[in-house]
């Protein structure tokens, strides 16, 4: 069984999720069925996704992603991998995503 991380691109921004059957879930998300942030933000349009093997490795791609920075997030859409990098290297603290508060 896949499991997939995605993100949408709705009238409020960018939202993030994780599921197990990516085609449905984003059906709900654009009929407006789940309650939460993209109800009342229509119309919303799929700009990534990523699959994975386990559910748990979705969450983790999903909350790492709620994480970041708008412009860390349109790199990501963009595929552009050497900004992501230059945009994690130009941090001085950690990720507030990763849950660490001091440095190893």
């Amino acid at each position: 069984m896949s499991f997939w991380a995605y993100m949408l691109h709705c009238r409020g921004g960018a939202f993030s999720g994780h599921t197990d059957n990516l085609s449905y879930r984003i059906a709900q998300h654009a009929s407006g069925t789940i309650p939460g942030f993209t109800a009342d933000k229509l119309p919303v349009t799929l700009v990534w996704s990523q699959e994975f093997s386990t559910r748990i490795e979705a969450l983790e791609a999903e909350r790492r992603i709620k994480g970041w920075s708008r412009a860390k997030k349109l790199a990501l859409i963009r595929g552009d991998w050497n900004r992501i990098s230059s945009l994690a290297k130009g941090k001085n603290s950690p990720s507030t995503s990763s849950g660490r508060t001091e440095e190893d």
